[in-house]
């Protein structure tokens, strides 16, 4: 049985680290690179960095900061925000990301996804799919939520995974930064209609929301942000959550 991954999850906008409240409230929390350190030295699972400004500032990924986070860790990182075409995605997978992360493009342009992932392989290629509940319905939205597509979130994961994402990186809209918990129908739902890992993101405020992301919503990993920042709960009190919860985790 594959391990759980708890993954941290860095925002930032280009310069800072930040924290967001339903993808708004943008709250500055501190150096990414300092906090990258900080991370490394926890030997955590992995890391998702998210340039949260970069497709609606219609900007490339920041790629020195990037770079300086790649300088600090040791971990499977993976990166996501301004990845417009192929180059961008070359050029970040050659500075050290093991895994790049398209939400807007992906929706724009989905053949985007065959293309980066017949050049580097499934695994290479994470989709980040952000989700708002519309009455009854998980709907999919872009642009930092701005934007809605009409798909339902199992729609677009079945799809996704058709061509040729590894791993979805599910966000829950109403949950992000908000501590209440994770949308386990959401996490839930998805999870049933595809093979692929499914990490739950967005809602987390103690262990135990972790541990029902896990074992009710079936995800495969979990990323934090809020409880990292927050709570002083730290990447190995989860995992010691987990493994006492009976699910398989990496303990060192």
């Amino acid at each position: 049985m594959l391990k759980i991954r708890v993954i941290p999850c860095m925002l930032f906008n280009g310069l800072q680290l930040v924290k967001t409240v339903n993808f708004e409230q943008m709250r500055t929390i501190g150096n990414p690179i300092q906090t990258a350190r900080i991370y490394n030295q926890r030997n955590v699972d992995e890391l998702v960095f998210i340039d949260i400004t970069a497709s609606q500032e219609k900007r490339e990924p920041a790629f020195d900061l990037i770079s300086g986070i790649f300088n600090e860790c040791f971990m499977p990182l993976s990166v996501g925000g301004g990845i417009h075409n192929i180059e961008e995605a070359d050029k970040l997978i050659k500075i050290g990301a093991d895994k790049v992360i398209f939400n807007s493009e992906a929706i724009n342009n989905p053949s985007f996804i065959t293309k980066v992932a017949k050049k580097y392989g499934s695994q290479s290629v994470v989709v980040s799919i952000d989700v708002r509940k519309q009455g009854d319905k998980h709907i999919v939205f872009y642009e930092r939520g701005l934007k809605n597509t009409g798909m339902r979130a199992e729609e677009w994961s079945a799809r996704v995974e058709r061509l040729g994402a590894g791993e979805i990186f599910l966000n829950s809209i109403d949950r992000d930064g908000t501590q209440l918990g994770y949308d386990i129908d959401l996490i839930k739902s998805v999870s049933k209609v595809v093979s692929l890992p499914v990490v739950a993101c967005g809602g987390a405020g103690n262990v135990g929301h972790v541990v029902n992301a896990v074992k009710v919503g079936k995800a495969d990993a979990v990323s934090l942000a809020s409880l990292f920042h927050y709570t002083g709960l730290t990447p190995r009190n989860v995992k010691e959550a987990l493994y006492k919860a009976g699910s398989p985790v990496r303990l060192m």
